[in-house]
């Protein structure tokens, strides 16, 4: 069980944070009725929340500092056997969450095992975990009230824990926002499934969810009507914005091993006192506003977010946004960026980012060299934000311009050494995105 030791200051920061919250506008949620369930669902979601933040996070980069050098250092060790002459292809996994399950080749027959596999702040996440498998069998979505019993729909709004699989491969368009209730895992492995041309997936007021191993791109908004979003409950959603994974209001999710491109809106947006959210080994490409961490400078209830993001790749035709962050604390490790076009991290409202053993390359457009993008305010003000880099690599001119006091991260005793450096990013993230897993064999 993990302690984590408060000093009284830090005490009665964390007090003042419980009273940030406010009732959630209607229409910022997509909600066009705030019904009686709502508000109790908002409610519980935000205790939830303040319950998962941690008020000491250097605390949980440690342990994933840990971890990455740990994961590198085995990984090792197993090519060196490999070049000694061993025969076969063998399985190599680099990073600390794909060294927990990967190379098992009885993957499929211990799906659960998944689920104890998260690090950073999303690692309480177990989604499905204990519930039963779930097996879609069919693509369609044509009922958003009563979904048809084997669709991704039906699937998603079921009471209790569930861990969802797929039959076949398959491509699934969306005719609404896919709202997907608490304790849910959406395992893709196994199979090409693809959610592209529909609306995008939507985790708002809930707890505990995992997506690993799907396929997002394309997504576009939708005009909204009557839609499940739980086994006993129909709400009124407004118009959705297009994003391809939009978390809202909610705690506890790993996004992990997901390719996302080319959605009208965001490809990852996590707002409205969402926290407890890792976001690791994802491929993103082609697209303009990646991922936005708190939607509003005048919502001081994001003080509470706490994001991890690791060994994602950040690809071909990205513009900016890699996060934008505001307000809370987010962990950006041993990322490989290796495109942008105008700028990689910025933020507003004073968000703490630290930023580790990433690799930077910028573009060769000299006025786009700066990593760091810092939105309204003046140099006066944003010189006290703790934006902070360390071992981080920089190509072709990229320049993280860093602010405030320093960030303080202790490397206890036992813990080995510093998080690796830049020149490490590649290899922690060179199976980013849906991996394609055969049953039978390691992933």
């Amino acid at each position: 069980m993990e302690r984590i030791m408060v000093g009284s200051a830090t005490k009665v920061a964390f007090n003042l944070l419980v009273t940030f919250a406010i009732v959630i506008p209607c229409l910022e949620a997509g909600i066009a009725e705030f019904d009686d369930f709502l508000k109790a669902q908002a409610d519980e979601a935000q205790k939830i929340a303040l319950e998962a933040y941690v008020p000491v996070p250097e605390d949980v980069t440690d342990e994933l500092n840990f971890h990455v050098h740990l994961s590198l250092e085995n990984s090792t060790r197993r090519e060196l056997r490999q070049r000694k002459g061993r025969s076969g292809k063998k399985c190599v996994a680099s990073n600390p969450i794909d060294t927990c399950w990967r190379c098992n080749k009885n993957w499929a027959n211990d799906r659960y095992r998944l689920a104890k596999c998260g690090k950073g702040f999303g690692r309480r996440a177990t989604g499905g975990l204990g519930g039963p498998i779930y097996v879609v069998t069919d693509n369609s979505d044509d009922d958003m009230v009563n979904p048809k019993p084997g669709t991704i729909r039906h699937a998603v709004t079921q009471r209790g824990p569930l861990w969802i699989i797929f039959q076949r491969s398959m491509m699934i368009k969306l005719n609404q926002e896919l709202m997907i209730s608490s304790d849910k895992t959406i395992d893709g492995r196994g199979a090409n499934v693809v959610f592209r041309d529909g609306a995008g997936l939507t985790i708002q007021f809930v707890n505990n969810v995992i997506i690993h191993g799907v396929r997002i791109k394309n997504i576009v908004p939708k005009e909204g009507g009557m839609i499940r979003d739980s086994y006993n409950h129909v709400g009124l959603r407004t118009k959705s914005d297009g994003d391809a994974i939009s978390i809202f209001g909610a705690s506890n999710v790993w996004i992990d091993h997901v390719s996302l491109s080319n959605c009208a809106d965001g490809l990852i947006d996590v707002i409205q006192g969402s926290t407890a959210i890792t976001i690791s080994n994802c491929h993103m490409t082609k697209h303009n506003d990646v991922m936005l961490f708190g939607a509003s400078d005048s919502y001081s209830g994001d003080k509470i977010m706490q994001i991890t993001v690791a060994f994602n790749h950040f690809g071909q035709g990205l513009v900016q946004r890699m996060p934008r962050c505001r307000w809370g604390f987010v962990h950006v490790l041993n990322n490989d960026y290796t495109h942008w076009m105008m700028y990689a991290i910025g933020g507003s409202s004073g968000p703490t980012i630290l930023s580790q053993g990433n690799r930077f390359i910028a573009p060769n457009n000299n006025a786009a060299k700066l990593i760091t993008h810092r939105d309204y305010a003046e140099p006066q003000v944003w010189k006290n934000w703790q934006w902070q880099s360390e071992m981080d690599l920089f190509i072709n001119g990229a320049q993280f311009i860093p602010s405030g006091s320093p960030i303080k991260t202790t490397y206890k005793k036992g813990l080995l050494m510093k998080p690796r450096d830049g020149t490490h990013a590649s290899r922690l993230t060179r199976n980013s995105g849906a991996l394609n897993c055969i049953v039978g064999r390691p992933c």
